[in-house]
């Protein structure tokens, strides 16, 4: 089935790609599924095992992003990743593959790395947040890079630091560093941690908070996922467009909204097989056309 995009100036879109058989296999990828952005993980996300990009995969990478004009790129960081963490051990090895997620970012030019900053594991949320606050600052001093780095919102599960947007802009506040650039906002994320997407107050409520508290200018990306779990569940599932909580409806208010529409698209919806991508995506290709 092909996939026909009409042209559209404004949204860019996109979805989470496979990094498998080299990095550069990602670029061609997102390009045949019409992508005009793009995230990808660096390498096993539920590994701390990691090796350097090879550099001949990470210079094709960048000259066929060129050639797709796929931009920006967005690497995820692992999920292992705890900045928040009362552990000294785990906040060195934390700290450690920070700094290895950014150096690959820099690798391929990618222009953002996306991260969870960690949970408070039954502690208090806001020395929490200060300890993520000072972890970060420490990354910055051991590594230099160009990619900066873009705060993700959390769906509100046990020990989460970061389910608000208050909390988001606290972090970047306290830390006052250039390297963060940020934030991204997970809709299945939102929903789950209270905010009731499905109709156009609930979306101009979150609007409101991120006015407030970090500034449209920090918005930087948005991951699009329907939730499986209802409003408010604090629950981490991802669905596939339109068949889950938040609806087509919800998914129509936001993607019709003008602030939202400048701001870069990623999926990171379920692909349970080869052609869920296209599908997901052709349904917000057709909202985004014809409303």
């Amino acid at each position: 089935m092909s996939l026909k995009r009409e042209i559209n100036t404004i949204h860019r879109v996109g979805v989470h790609t496979s990094i498998a058989g080299g990095i550069s296999k990602a670029a061609d990828r997102a390009a045949s599924l019409n992508c005009s952005t793009m995230q990808i993980f660096s390498h096993n996300p539920r590994q701390w095992k990691h090796s350097a990009f090879d550099e001949g995969e990470a210079k094709r990478f960048k000259i066929l992003r060129e050639k797709y004009n796929i931009h920006p790129v967005f690497v995820h960081v692992s999920y292992l990743i705890n900045l928040a963490t009362c552990s000294e051990s785990m906040l060195s090895k934390s700290i450690d593959l920070l700094c290895y997620e950014l150096r690959n970012a820099d690798m391929i030019g990618a222009e953002y790395v996306v991260l969870h900053t960690g949970s408070a594991r039954g502690r208090d949320e806001r020395d929490a947040r200060k300890r993520a606050v000072s972890a970060l600052l420490r990354a910055f001093k051991s590594v230099r890079s160009t990619s900066a780095l873009v705060l993700e919102n959390t769906a509100g599960e046990k020990g989460d630091i970061t389910s608000s947007i208050k909390a988001l802009g606290e972090i970047i506040d306290n830390c006052q560093s250039d390297r963060i650039a940020g934030i991204c906002v997970d809709t299945c994320h939102a929903f789950s941690a209270g905010y009731d997407l499905r109709g156009v107050e609930g979306v101009e409520g979150l609007l409101t908070e991120i006015k407030d508290y970090a500034g449209f200018d920090k918005l930087k990306l948005i991951h699009l996922n329907d939730s499986k779990r209802p409003l408010g569940s604090g629950i981490d599932r991802h669905e596939h467009i339109g068949k889950g909580y938040i609806g087509l409806k919800g998914f129509k208010n936001i993607l019709n909204d003008k602030i939202l529409s400048k701001v870069p698209i990623i999926l990171e919806t379920p692909k349970n097989d080869e052609d869920d991508d296209r599908k997901n995506l052709g349904k917000v290709f057709r909202i985004l056309n014809h409303g």
